[in-house]
């Protein structure tokens, strides 16, 4: 006789991890805990298993800042930020009728992953992202032309993660990164 498979809870991803550990580092920056306490629950997080187990190493810390979004709209025109500029966390960008330029390789980024959604009736779309950027595409639709991104040969360690989704209607999304 063989035994029904048990329930066994989702394993955590590694993105999860990555979140936490980034969270026990800012703790640990803000005085929120000793060096010791960090030390401990950096552990704990590194080897949990579970969502469970992370947030019990996570418990001891303070509430999380609420993650900020805003949206930028228009029903026709152009849509420019570029130079030093602050990145919310979560990014809306909507436009019925115009071009969308979003330079990033400037902006001031506090977030390790930052969402941009786009939402775009007629014309493209161009992203500057920094240098050491991951860009990352999570349900982008096109619908009339492709997109165009080519990733660096070499990307150091440390830089935002960039995830763009929504739709595009008749534009095209082309995305780079600076060179400086």
């Amino acid at each position: 006789m063989t035994s029904l498979p048990e329930n066994r809870p989702p394993r955590i991803s590694e993105t999860d991890r990555d979140t936490a550990v980034r969270r026990l580092q800012e703790a640990y920056a803000e005085g929120h805990i000793s060096h010791e306490e960090m030390d401990t629950l950096l552990n704990q997080a590194l080897t949990a298993q579970t969502h469970d187990a992370l947030a019990r190493a996570l418990a001891p810390l303070p509430a999380e800042k609420p993650a900020t979004t805003s949206t930028i709209a228009v029903h026709a025109g152009r849509i420019r930020r570029r130079g030093p500029w602050r990145v919310p966390r979560t990014l809306k960008v909507e436009s019925a009728f115009g071009s969308v330029r979003l330079d990033l390789s400037r902006a001031v980024i506090e977030h390790p992953v930052i969402d941009i959604e786009l939402q775009l009736g007629t014309g493209g779309a161009k992203v500057t992202v920094p240098r050491d950027a991951i860009v990352e595409f999570d349900n982008l639709g096109t619908g009339w032309k492709d997109m165009r991104y080519k990733p660096p040969r070499h990307s150091g360690p440390g830089g935002p993660t960039i995830r763009i989704s929504g739709t595009m209607g008749f534009g095209r999304l082309k995305i780079r990164h600076a060179r400086r």
